[in-house]
């Protein structure tokens, strides 16, 4: 699965200003819901539920929320970059300023565990987070996100 399967620019937000946890899964799901035309209320008790399973901040500064709602017809995925970084009650315990944003349809199975693990990979990637970090621009994270994701 490419990321370009998952992302289009409109699903890239550069500078997300928020203070939470919670409010980062709020804007987050307010974001996706007029992409996927879905309750935004609905995705944020998803991705909720799922935190209270165990935090999906992996650490390094990432988080990768997730969740599956019975409506999607295949994977979405959004990404941000926080202006600040935040407590996400990450593994490592630092805060985070880059998410990436994982939906699948409830019968997703192996695909959306192919798709988190390909994220992982590409987010682990320390030399690919530096370029994230550095960039403000849309475009070029979505070009970073896509071109960087080829290669693992």
């Amino acid at each position: 699965m490419e990321l370009t399967e998952l992302l289009t620019p409109e699903s890239i937000v550069s500078n997300l200003k928020v203070t939470s946890k919670k409010q980062v899964l709020q804007e987050l799901s307010k974001r996706i819901a007029k992409i996927i035309d879905c309750d935004e209320r609905f995705i944020v008790d998803v991705l909720l539920e799922r935190e209270k399973l165990g935090t999906t901040g992996v650490g390094d500064g990432i988080a990768i929320p997730h969740g599956k709602l019975g409506s999607l017809k295949k994977l979405h995925g959004f990404f941000a970059r926080l202006e600040r970084p935040v407590d996400f009650d990450s593994v490592d315990e630092r805060p985070v300023d880059l998410i990436f944003l994982l939906l699948a349809p409830e019968s997703a199975g192996s695909d959306h565990l192919k798709a988190l693990a390909r994220i992982s990979r590409l987010l682990r990637d320390k030399a690919n987070c530096d370029k994230l970090r550095g960039s403000n621009n849309t475009e070029a994270l979505f070009a970073l996100l896509t071109e960087s994701a080829r290669s693992i």
